[in-house]
């Protein structure tokens, strides 16, 4: 299994309205075509962000189900609708060890 774990930090005071148009507009989208393992919102570090963790088999199954969502009309027309909450987006990819519970 691989992880994404994706940052999205926000502009202040804007989380609860991109939380809402996420989970209304592009949560049901997404899922179609990858895991979601969780959303949190930081409370340390780089405030006004927001943390999803996305599962795939692995490299190959991720680039090809990012590549299937990006063709997605719907996506195509949902990311206009969170791109003005953005001030920076980060992806780090996480490989289980041996002994992880998730893994």
């Amino acid at each position: 299994m691989l992880v994404e774990m994706r940052t999205y930090e926000l502009k202040p005071g804007t989380a609860p309205e991109f939380l809402a148009i996420y989970e209304r507009e592009g949560l049901g989208i997404i899922t179609q075509y990858a895991t979601l393992k969780g959303c949190w919102m930081k409370e340390s570090g780089t405030l006004n962000s927001i943390v999803f963790c996305w599962a795939y088999e692995d490299y190959a199954h991720r680039s090809a189900q990012r590549a299937k969502l990006a063709a997605d009309p719907r996506w195509q027309a949902f990311t206009p609708l969170i791109l003005p909450y953005l001030v920076h987006q980060e992806s780090v990819f996480l490989a289980p060890t041996s002994f992880c519970p998730a893994g």
